[in-house]
């Protein structure tokens, strides 16, 4: 009896000094975390800089980096058809799906249909369909990534990722856009520069940096 006495007497550790570790384990994981953590708010107004993504600013250096990269519709549409590959590798960044390719154009704007245009484009073969994008809304992410240095590293997850995309389509919308009667396009000649990714040779949804109606 004596001897089952002494075994019992054998207290067990408190299970308190247990989850005093474990808390005291998750705190310095967690700050761990918080310092290798770069955070990048997303503001509607350029460069990832420091740590803030200001869409209006980045927009206006996209757009210059697009219209001087830009290629005319039917010299691009001809390398495209000799070697897709090809003409990714010299004229696009590399993009989700495909390439994106700078393209540039003048045309008679046909129907339209969910914020989507018809252009018809002089010297472009007859199966190859361009259409412009003039939303309201404007989707994808051929903007934030046409000039190839906006990277998902840059930004906390990738909803902040998406919505640096979503605020440069806000910002291309603002100063693109804005003062053009979208909702009656239809025969009017545009002379648009803009990007779209290259996925379907023929099928090219084009997102404007810049545009005019004649």
């Amino acid at each position: 009896m004596s001897s089952h006495a002494d075994m019992r007497s054998v207290q067990r550790p408190p299970r308190r000094f247990g989850m005093v570790a474990t808390g005291v384990t998750v705190l310095i994981l967690v700050g761990v975390m918080a310092w290798d953590t770069t955070v990048v708010p997303i503001d509607a107004g350029s460069e990832v800089q420091g740590d803030q993504f200001h869409a209006n600013e980045e927009f206006s250096r996209i757009q210059r980096d697009v219209e001087e990269r830009a290629i005319a519709a039917p010299d691009l549409a001809s390398a495209i058809a000799e070697d897709q590959a090809a003409a990714g590798e010299e004229y696009g960044v590399p993009g989700d799906a495909g390439p994106v390719m700078p393209v540039t154009f003048t045309g008679v704007v046909g129907e339209g249909s969910s914020g989507a245009y018809e252009v018809d484009v002089d010297g472009l073969p007859e199966d190859l369909t361009v259409r412009l994008q003039t939303g309201p809304a404007i989707n994808g992410t051929d903007l934030r990534d046409a000039p190839g240095d906006i990277e998902f590293g840059q930004f906390t997850n990738q909803i902040e990722y998406q919505d640096a995309g979503s605020a440069l389509n806000e910002a291309m919308k603002a100063e693109v856009l804005a003062d053009i009667d979208t909702s009656d396009l239809t025969g009017k000649t545009i002379e648009v520069t803009g990007v779209f990714q290259l996925i379907n040779p023929n099928n090219w949804l084009v997102t404007p940096v810049d545009m005019s109606v004649q």
